[in-house]
């Protein structure tokens, strides 16, 4: 029996405003608990709820990077149900009339076992705005509840997708594309770990070519390694319930990190269970052209067109151009470090032309796009990897790697030298010329200079040129490593291995 696996994931993004979707509270994390809940985040008599800009500004430009349908007209709801942390008995969301519809998104699927590295669109159903509840607080309360209101009313942008992911790694494909989007356009922090982004996934499995399952919807994942390890649990569990002659029913469960597992958290309801009705306090939202086109105006290059330009203009592997547009950090770090003149694209604007482009792969700052890429994918990432920091907190400035390979460019430094040029730039600061004159580190590229010390090896070893000249090839690194031993590690390395050769070569 073949089962294929049907994911569909619900995501939310905090929106990044200062303040509450729909009062002036604030939404800074880390607060005292309840000092950030007003009048209207705990829903006292008589508030009315005002709607913020910022937050439909940031739905537009996520509905305008997904290429989706922005409504020019969407209505909030009330989501009528009982929670303790949500003070007044309903949710304000929306329903049959989003603010976003119909959009996709492109992933990237990694190679794993056999499988070969692949693309898939993933159709997303909608994206629509609401506010967040409370947060409840089990720990520390001996046997009680504590409440804390302060993320109530926090602007959130639901995000759903069509249920067309079939594995537990295209579902973190797309969750971790939909990360680097909400980041890399502005709308949302990203992170996890304060309940920025978090994902809700709706599993179910099926005989190949047979109807839908019965899903089952695991809630609020918030890292991409519980997503991956819930949703194999929950398929293996529906496939071995299925072939024991068992039924799976609708349901919310939760993932514990620590079993590995799923268990039950209550049935799952539909949408009539909430019975949705228009808020009588909010007015419709309204969206003119007008104001899309100005939302446009504001929206950075995206990732796949920045790495289209990385492969067609700086013919860079396509490889290379995924890593380098993995956060929006990482492109712009590589951007002012190749050509900190030029100014960024914006998609609703005129786009420049690259100034002093020059051929494919030559960076516009006499730096190859390539060796820069080497380095940030290499160097850079590796040190971030050890010190346990993202790009955006990377001690040293593009400015400073440009130094270090401008002087690689014009052999002035070698790779061991331009090394511990970095390492010193790393821990200290500074600049790539004053430490390359401070360490000694200026790499020989004076010809006549090389091939004195050559002569000088040739002379202090006629036995090994003998066994050389005789056809023992492998004897020729044994003359690079003296050399360079003899240079400090200075001589240029393509030209000692050129006079190398002339000379052995009698």
């Amino acid at each position: 029996m073949t089962w294929e696996i049907v994911i569909g994931l619900e995501v939310h993004a905090q929106l990044s405003t200062n303040s509450k979707i729909f009062c002036g509270a604030s939404t800074a994390f880390g607060a005292e608990p309840n000092t950030q809940a007003d009048a209207v985040s705990i829903a006292l008599p008589g508030v009315l709820p005002v709607l913020n800009k910022g937050a439909v500004e940031r739905a537009i430009k996520f509905g305008l990077a997904t290429g989706a349908h922005i409504a020019p007209r969407s209505v909030f709801a009330r989501k009528n149900y009982f929670y303790p942390d949500l003070p007044k008995g309903y949710q304000i969301s929306q329903f049959d009339l989003p603010v976003v519809g119909n959009g996709e998104l492109t992933i990237h699927v990694p190679a794993s076992g056999k499988v070969q590295p692949y693309e898939k669109r993933v159709r997303l159903t909608r994206a629509h705005l609401e506010e967040d509840a409370g947060k409840s607080l089990h720990e520390d309360f001996h046997g009680m509840t504590g409440i804390d209101l302060n993320r109530a009313g926090t602007p959130l942008l639901e995000i759903v997708s069509e249920p067309d992911m079939r594995s537990a790694a295209e579902a973190v494909a797309y969750a971790k594309a939909l990360h680097t989007l909400v980041q890399w356009i502005g709308i949302c922090d990203g992170n996890m770990q304060e309940g920025s982004f978090r994902c809700d996934a709706n599993v179910s499995v099926r005989k190949s070519g047979a109807p839908l399952g019965t899903r089952r919807e695991v809630k609020n994942l918030n890292s991409f390694r519980f997503l991956e390890q819930a949703i194999n649990y929950e398929a293996r569990w529906q496939i071995d319930t299925l072939e024991n002659g068992g039924a799976i029913h609708q349901a919310t469960v939760l993932f514990d990190p620590d079993s590995g597992a799923t268990r039950m958290m209550r049935s799952k309801e539909d949408a009539h269970d909430y019975r949705y009705f228009p808020d009588p306090d909010l007015l419709p939202l309204d969206i003119s052209p007008q104001w899309i086109e100005q939302v446009r105006a504001t929206l950075p290059e995206l990732p796949q067109a920045k790495q289209a330009r990385y492969v067609n203009e700086l013919g860079l592997s396509t490889y290379d151009a995924s890593l380098l547009t993995a956060s929006r950090a990482m492109a712009d770090f590589f951007e002012a470090a190749t050509n900190p003149s030029r100014p960024p694209l914006v998609m609703g604007g005129v786009i420049a032309p690259s100034p002093d482009k020059g051929r494919a792969g030559e960076g516009f700052a006499g730096i190859e796009a390539k060796l820069c890429a080497n380095w940030l994918i290499g160097e850079v990432s590796a040190q971030l990897n050890r010190d346990g920091l993202d790009m955006a907190q990377c001690p040293i400035s593009a400015q400073q790697l440009g130094g270090i390979l401008r002087r690689i460019a014009d052999n002035t430094l070698s790779n061991s030298g331009a090394k511990e040029v970095f390492r010193t730039l790393w821990a200290e600061g500074g600049e790539a010329d004053a430490i390359i004159e401070a360490k000694g580190l200026k790499q020989v590229s004076d010809s006549g200079a090389i091939e004195a010390l050559v002569d000088e090896i040739i002379a202090a070893n006629a036995e090994k040129v003998a066994e050389y000249r005789s056809g023992k090839d492998k004897l020729f690194g044994f003359f690079v490593g003296i050399a360079m031993k003899a240079s400090k590690g200075k001589a240029n390395p393509a030209q000692l291995n050129d006079i190398l050769k002339k000379k052995l070569a009698g």
